[in-house]
């Protein structure tokens, strides 16, 4: 195995996942205190950055399952998910004697809304992908798909990491429930305006 390959592959996914660990650490704060929200939001980057690397991957070899000109209405994803959290948030401000009993019921992010978040996210990096395994061949695109799924698992450490520092975590449990839906909302907002969705 390359090692050039293997730093290459680290580099690119560091770069192009740089914004992921704000909204892991987000999404484990939300989940703070909940069983199993841990391997929810674990699951969930899992899922959305598979699906980031199947779209790639069948790009590289030709196929296109997501056309270019979808790519930029992945933001209403995020932008969806982000006002759904803002209502929540909303809802449990105005009703505060209830609030800890629609906190336990609601558990955290559930593994698809963290899934969502992160293909949507993930959307502009398959264009950055798609040549760099198209140009790597099989085996360095094999080698790029190992490096990605094991970095998948330090970033997931390092946003609960984050989300766990007692000056941070106090922070987060609260502004959290304002945080992330202005975040979601925010990438949803970007994510359409810089893709041009919608003649933006």
């Amino acid at each position: 195995m390359d090692l050039g390959i293997i730093v290459q592959a680290a580099g690119l996914f560091a770069v192009t996942n740089i914004d992921d660990i704000l909204i892991l650490a987000l999404f484990f704060a939300q989940g703070a205190g909940h069983r199993g929200s841990t391997r929810k939001i674990v699951l969930g980057q899992y899922l959305g950055f598979a699906a980031i690397l199947a779209v790639a991957v069948a790009a590289a070899f030709g196929a296109t399952f997501l056309p270019e000109s979808a790519i930029p209405y992945l933001g209403l994803l995020p932008l969806a998910l982000g006002l759904k959290a803002a209502w929540q948030a909303w809802q449990n401000h105005r009703n505060d004697e209830d609030e800890e009993e629609a906190e336990a019921k609601e558990g955290g992010p559930s593994h698809w809304e963290v899934a969502a978040v992160t293909f949507a996210n993930g959307g502009d990096n398959i264009g950055v992908y798609v040549p760099v395994f198209a140009t790597a061949g099989i085996g360095g695109m094999s080698v790029y798909a190992v490096v990605f799924l094991v970095l998948v698992a330090v970033w997931c450490f390092a946003g609960k990491f984050f989300a766990t520092r007692p000056v941070i975590a106090k922070a987060l449990s609260r502004w959290g429930h304002i945080l992330l839906p202005l975040v979601l909302i925010a990438i949803g907002l970007l994510i359409l305006i810089e893709g041009g969705a919608f003649g933006l």
